[in-house]
């Protein structure tokens, strides 16, 4: 029958190096199995019928565990993990870093631009997505010591610095058509305040500032953890999302096909993977 399970991070990267332990009633270990590369767990041991748990663990993250029902027809049901039923599947196991439910220290912290990403994707014509970045950009953010709600956000984005892997597309949404970098160079967001969503997550109120337009924008904030770094530093990391309407920013360009379907969609799904390095400050 075996065992076999996925074991991801919250933000859905493998860990490769984590450790799968099942026991059972008795609390007698009767499997012990690493993932692989991938992240993923594949173990022929044979499992007898029963209730087992399933613990999951791995350096720097939290350990999380399960629970496991093999039957006699050899199916399985399991709890505390995405999937189950058939072949003694555990699923996907999410391990959260270690101390990730704690808020970062308070006080000033700097983003990183080179362990950083601004990203953007965008529908066209209508069946597939173009994917670019932005390659510069600055951001601080202020952890407020008593009630996190009151922390603050500010980043700077050069509008030039759009990179979707095409010169001549690059061209294009750089000219007055799109953002229009000669006349704005710079996107900006600060932020007005902050909602909890949950232990880890908020939403970040702001105001973005793009192509001479400022308008209410908010973003949807994962904390994934804070720890040390090689260079004797301690970092903070987030995962942030929101989308965007083309047109609040008076951006209106577009080409209609001959069906009717527009070139290039209206809306834009943005995504920001941050690292943040303890220290500097935002202007008062």
């Amino acid at each position: 029958m075996g065992l076999t399970a996925r074991i991801r991070t919250r933000d859905g990267w493998a860990v490769s190096h984590a450790v799968v332990t099942v026991a059972d009633m008795t609390g007698a270990q009767v499997l012990r199995a690493e993932a692989d590369a991938e992240g993923a767990v594949r173990d022929a041991t044979p499992m007898e019928p029963g209730a087992y748990t399933v613990v999951v663990t791995a350096v720097g993250y939290a350990p999380a565990a399960s629970s496991l029902i093999v039957t006699g027809g050899g199916t399985s049901r399991s709890s505390g993990a995405e999937g189950g039923g058939g072949r003694a599947e555990v699923g996907t196991v999410t391990l959260a870093r270690q101390g990730g439910t704690e808020l970062p220290p308070p006080g000033p912290w700097t983003v990183d631009p080179v362990h950083s990403s601004v990203a953007a994707v965008a529908q066209h014509l209508g069946i597939s997505s173009v994917h670019g970045r932005f390659t510069e950009f600055a951001g601080s953010i202020e952890i407020a010591p008593d009630d996190v709600t009151e922390s603050r956000v500010e980043a700077v984005i050069r509008a030039a610095s759009v990179d979707t892997g095409n010169g001549m597309r690059d061209g294009h949404l750089r000219s007055p058509d799109f953002l229009d970098v000669e006349r704005f160079p710079e996107i900006t967001f600060r932020s007005t305040g902050l909602t909890a969503t949950g232990s880890d997550r908020w939403t970040v109120h702001g105001e973005l500032g793009m192509h001479g337009v400022v308008r209410p924008v908010d973003l949807d904030l994962a904390y994934l953890g804070t720890g040390p770094d090689p260079w004797g530093g301690t970092r903070a990391a987030f995962r942030a999302t929101t989308e965007l309407r083309r047109e609040d920013f008076a951006m209106h360009y577009n080409q209609v096909l001959q069906a009717g379907i527009a070139a290039i969609g209206t809306t834009l799904k943005v995504e920001l993977d941050i690292q943040a390095v303890q220290g500097a400050s935002l202007p008062a």
